[in-house]
């Protein structure tokens, strides 16, 4: 666990169900611009990580999409579900983890 406060984060904001968990709830988010900021497992597949920067340049989206340290395994343990992909659908929320992440999480 390289960011127990991000993970933090990531647990109360799946509890204020501001969190969209998994591919395809993940993908429906950023379709419908509900997702403020695009978080990847660090052991997410090099094609989920490439689909989900195609679907984040339709239509003008322009989300910030991080690559974090922890894997499903972790982020399960903090959201209550496993998954390699979330956005997170809350400015407040979106801004503040952007605070927490590092700098070698690659931000884009």
């Amino acid at each position: 666990m390289d960011n127990p406060k991000l993970l933090s984060l990531l647990g109360m904001c799946r509890r204020a169900n501001k969190l969209s968990c998994g591919h395809d709830s993940a993908v429906g988010a950023i379709r419908n611009k509900n997702a403020k900021l695009c978080l990847l497992s660090s052991d997410s597949s090099e094609r989920l990580r490439n689909e989900i920067k195609r679907e984040n340049g339709f239509g003008g989206n322009e989300i910030p999409v991080a690559v974090l340290e922890s894997d499903m395994s972790e982020i399960g343990k903090a959201t209550g579900l496993k998954s390699a992909v979330l956005t997170v659908n809350d400015e407040g929320f979106a801004n503040a983890m952007l605070l927490l992440l590092k700098p070698e999480e690659e931000v884009n």
